[in-house]
């Protein structure tokens, strides 16, 4: 082969390489066997921040932050050492290192080319920061619904204990009620101390009914932030956390919101938490059995400025007597749950004005319904 096509190879390798360099979607950066930052590609520049003339024939120890940098030579020294992979041909997620100085993770996979003696690898980089800002967001928002979930719970607990104490303390009250006043027709050097002792265990028994009542008024008050929210987004966030798992039985989920359906008035976090337990309740059913595994989640405009959201299943369903009474607290359907739920459930959608129910298909299956407060950009909620 002559020195010109020699040349003319030569150069015209170099332009598929620039051809590529300039269109690769990834980052993508090429090093010589000593480090040597040889060639950087459109996307890395703007990645990192450096024009290709400012990096190459620099080490690319320049694109990492301390201690990945001091340690980056003697890797390479290693593998041309002893030939052992510790990281070509296998992703893995690092740490970069802006020229501004800022760092950010980003997936590694680097690749080996050899001509003649001489190694060279490429690097083929992906920026993890939208990934991680999302899984850091979608962990922020588990623990938020998780706080909430337990609040509520505690919360409606309490009403409930409220409820079933009460009833006992006044029976209890009226009996002391009724020791005092027999005791008013008895005489005898006990009968004034037994009164005594009888009417301080009736204020007494008054007192508990007083701080039962107190907790159930502020736990019927309850604490929310109700404003205007995208129920598209409430519903896309909690199928974020509520779906994990839905693919790995066989689950298909589908969506059908009414684009009428947009704005609610309500508590994000509380309304997500119905959500996600609806959608969790769901999975868990489908997850036990049955040939059709279908999940369908539905929003709907209705009337008197009320919006509609169903989530449906192709479960088992529901038999009428356990419908009746599924919102109530400590009612469940299943083994390991506590029944508290739907009624949390419950207690969220009524205290947004709405309401909560239940249909059992005769085909099968089980249909959850609920409403919201329908709200418009421009309307006030000073009063939620």
């Amino acid at each position: 082969m002559s020195e010109t096509s020699i040349a003319l190879a030569l150069e015209a390798a170099e332009a598929r390489l620039r051809s590529i360099l300039q269109t690769v979607p990834d980052a993508m950066i090429i090093i010589d066997e000593r480090g040597r930052i040889e060639s950087l590609s459109t996307t890395a520049e703007r990645l990192f921040g450096y024009e290709a003339d400012e990096a190459c024939g620099r080490n690319v120890s320049l694109l990492m932050p301390s201690p990945y940098r001091e340690q980056h030579d003697a890797y390479i020294g290693r593998y041309l050492e002893t030939g052992e992979r510790r990281i070509i041909g296998i992703g893995r997620i690092v740490v970069g290192r802006r020229k501004d100085g800022t760092t950010f993770p980003m997936h590694l996979t680097v690749g080996e080319l050899r001509t003649g003696d001489r190694h060279h690898f490429t690097g083929f980089i992906r920026d993890l920061t939208d990934q991680q800002l999302t899984e850091d967001r979608l962990k922020e928002l588990q623990s938020e619904v998780t706080h909430m979930s337990r609040f509520t719970a505690l919360g409606e607990m309490a009403s409930t204990l409220a409820h079933e104490i009460n009833q006992p303390l006044t029976a209890i009250s009226n009996y002391l009620k009724g020791s005092r006043r027999l005791l008013e027709r008895m005489e005898g050097e006990h009968v004034e101390m037994l009164r005594d002792a009888v009417s301080k265990a009736a204020d007494q028994a008054l007192r508990a009914g007083q701080i039962i009542r107190r907790l159930r008024e502020f736990v019927a008050r309850g604490e929310s932030e109700r404003r205007i929210e995208s129920l598209p987004k409430l519903i896309e966030d909690a199928s974020t956390l509520a779906l994990v798992g839905a693919r790995e039985h066989g689950i298909a989920v589908t969506f059908r919101l009414d684009p009428a359906a947009d704005l609610v008035l309500a508590d994000r976090i509380q309304i997500q938490q119905v959500l996600v337990n609806l959608m969790r309740n769901a999975i868990e059913v489908m997850s036990e059995g049955g040939s059709v595994r279908r999940l369908d989640i539905a929003t709907a405009a209705g009337p008197e400025d009320q919006v509609e959201v169903t989530v449906a299943d192709t479960g088992a369903g529901l038999a009428p007597e356990v419908a009746r009474q599924l919102f109530q607290p400590f009612v469940t359907t299943k083994r390991k749950g506590m029944g508290l739920g739907l009624s949390i459930c419950r207690t969220i959608v009524e205290a947004h004005g709405g309401k909560i129910w239940v249909d059992s298909p005769p085909g099968g299956g089980t249909i959850f319904h609920f409403t919201l407060r329908a709200a418009a950009d421009d309307r006030e909620t000073d009063d939620a």
